[in-house]
């Protein structure tokens, strides 16, 4: 019981962070997994069985509060449904022995990568134009087999490109991310019941992990409009990374003074990250600061208003150029 009350609180965690983020539900809760000991590929199953429940709840919140572009969604879930369901059955495969540090080795590079992504500023300055078929199609299906693969990775593969493209609100990205995936879970599930048989599901772990995530998908909806992505995405890859270093160190037989070393290398990146995610929030928001006043004070300054009477202007008016992206179009 105290095992599945463990296993409660990390989905609701899980949960919390996917829906903040837009990323790290499976990456989360398939790491805590591996570190119990459980095989790959039973963990990947039981993790995205309990993402069908978690899904359909965050994507009905993200509708609720308008952070879903269902033309995003119905362009990138459909591949991604056909790559989950590859990946569930090249995973299910696949033995125990060469499957945990394959696996392991998927779930650092993505920890790694959240690391230097949020270590830095997101560009969304390119603004204007769609998202073709043609970019999110093969986006997709290359998210779902990582995801499936990986035990976790629609979101580390899915948000940052969408994010970069700087063409949908972060908002958006993260719910139309979020909704989509309900139908690459259950691609996933579906390989893996295939692959697995039903006895690949750890029936407990799943109705754990799917009670935490149910209770915290609502919140989540509600916290992406609020919470630092930045350092949120900073704090996430850090402990992804050293979680499944343990086992990357295992599999290659490395011990000694050098295991500790790489550990103490690997927490100095991981501060270091951080601490420029810091750094570039600050930016980030001193930027958005300077652009409100700015578009402010020039209208009043155009009609002949002293800028004393400017600055009695509404402060929670955001001007057009920020409201799309969270940061000023290119001049």
């Amino acid at each position: 019981m105290r095992k599945l009350l463990v296993l409660a609180l990390v989905g609701l965690v899980a949960q919390l962070i996917d829906g903040s983020l837009g990323m790290a539900y499976g990456l989360t809760s398939s790491t805590l997994l591996l570190v119990a000991g459980v095989a790959p590929a039973a963990a990947s199953a039981s993790v995205h069985l309990a993402e069908i429940g978690t899904t359909l709840a965050a994507g009905v919140a993200h509708w609720r509060f308008g952070n879903v572009d269902w033309r995003v969604v119905t362009r990138i879930a459909l591949p991604g449904a056909v790559g989950a369901f590859v990946g569930a059955t090249v995973l299910s495969s696949i033995s125990t022995e060469s499957a945990a540090p394959w696996m392991a080795g998927i779930l650092f590079t993505l920890g790694a990568y959240l690391l230097i992504r949020f270590a830095r500023p997101l560009r969304t300055d390119r603004v204007g134009g769609r998202l073709r078929g043609r970019f999110l199609g093969p986006l997709g299906l290359v998210a779902g087999f990582v995801d499936a693969t990986g035990g976790g990775g629609w979101g580390p593969v899915a948000t940052p490109a969408l994010l970069v493209s700087g063409r949908m609100e972060p908002r958006k990205v993260i719910g139309s991310v979020d909704t989509s995936e309900f139908v690459v879970a259950g691609a996933a599930s579906i390989g893996f019941l295939i692959g697995l048989g039903s006895e690949g599901f750890l029936l407990p772990t799943v109705a754990a992990l799917l009670i935490g995530g149910l209770i915290a998908a609502p919140l989540a909806a509600w916290l992406v409009r609020i919470v630092p992505a930045q350092l949120l995405g900073a704090a996430v890859g850090g402990v992804i990374v050293l979680t499944n270093a343990r086992t990357l160190m295992r599999s290659a037989e490395l011990d000694g003074p050098a295991r500790p070393a790489l550990y103490a290398l690997l927490a100095a990146g991981w501060l270091a990250a951080l601490v420029l995610a810091v750094r570039a929030l600050r930016r980030t928001r001193r930027a958005r600061a300077e652009a409100a006043e700015a578009a402010t004070v020039a209208p009043a300054n155009a009609a002949g208003v002293p800028a004393e009477a400017s600055d009695t202007a509404s402060v929670g008016e955001v001007p057009a150029d920020l409201a799309a992206t969270g940061t000023p179009a290119p001049r």
